[in-house]
């Protein structure tokens, strides 16, 4: 059986990633922060009838937590098969260029960006012994730099520097982890679900938890003629101009 590893995935976007991995016949550790916390998504899934599911402590931003867990599901399988960098934070409302604090945009970056360092370094052995393996980092369309480059229009949010900017240097971590396994099986791309109604954004949005879910596995599960270094939104269009995030 194929395993997968999901970080934050008990909730939201990542709960649903877990639970349709789980459906294609993978056997998902469902990673989250608080342990009570993963306990309860799993048994939920445990319950629809996915018994290919366990619960693993997993903080991103805690190297301990990290290693403690790629030495559970390396004892456990001794390979994994995907591995989707899903674990996030916002980092509030208020989010300024001018004024917002250095140690606010550490909290930001100590899960977006160095927490997918940390997950994707620790686990990348592992990854290496499948013989299709793939990582999904989820990102936004909000980090795109060119959508965001004219900064006289209001066309495209640019309220939000410190998640907008983490999200950026994922899709550059991407590109370049991409370009590191160009000539092994790995498949590495960057995903936005789209604006979603999660506890993220305060339950607005245009898409479902569902159908955001969909987007990210969908390239967790590409074939070996798939994309790889690439950065995917399927729902940026559709989304308003005032789209928080």
């Amino acid at each position: 059986m194929k395993s997968a590893l999901v970080t934050g995935a008990n909730k939201g976007i990542g709960f649903e990633v877990a639970k349709i991995l789980a459906q294609q016949g993978f056997f998902v550790y469902l990673g989250s922060r608080n342990s009570e916390n993963g306990s309860v998504a799993a048994e939920k899934l445990k319950a629809e009838g996915l018994g290919n599911i366990e619960s693993i402590q997993l903080d991103v931003t805690d190297q301990q937590s990290v290693d403690a867990a790629r030495k559970t599901i390396g004892d456990k399988t001794g390979v994994l098969d995907v591995l989707v960098n899903n674990a996030g934070i916002a980092g509030g409302f208020e989010q300024s260029a001018l004024v917002s604090p250095a140690d606010q945009y550490q909290m930001v970056y100590n899960t977006n960006v160095f927490g997918v360092v940390r997950v994707t370094t620790a686990f990348i052995d592992l990854l290496k012994k499948s013989p299709a393996p793939r990582i999904v980092n989820v990102t936004t369309s909000m980090a795109s730099l060119s959508l965001a480059a004219d900064i006289y229009s209001d066309q495209y949010p640019k309220r939000y520097v410190i998640y907008q900017s983490s999200k950026t240097a994922v899709n550059m971590y991407t590109v370049n982890l991409a370009y590191e396994l160009r000539d092994t099986p790995f498949k590495v791309n960057a995903v936005c679900p789209g604006w979603t109604q999660t506890d993220f954004t305060n339950h607005q949005g245009t898409s479902t938890p569902e159908a955001a879910g969909q987007r990210i596995a969908k390239y967790a599960l590409i074939g070996q003629d798939g994309p790889t270094g690439k950065y995917f939104s399927e729902e940026y269009f559709a989304e308003p101009a005032n789209c928080p995030w």
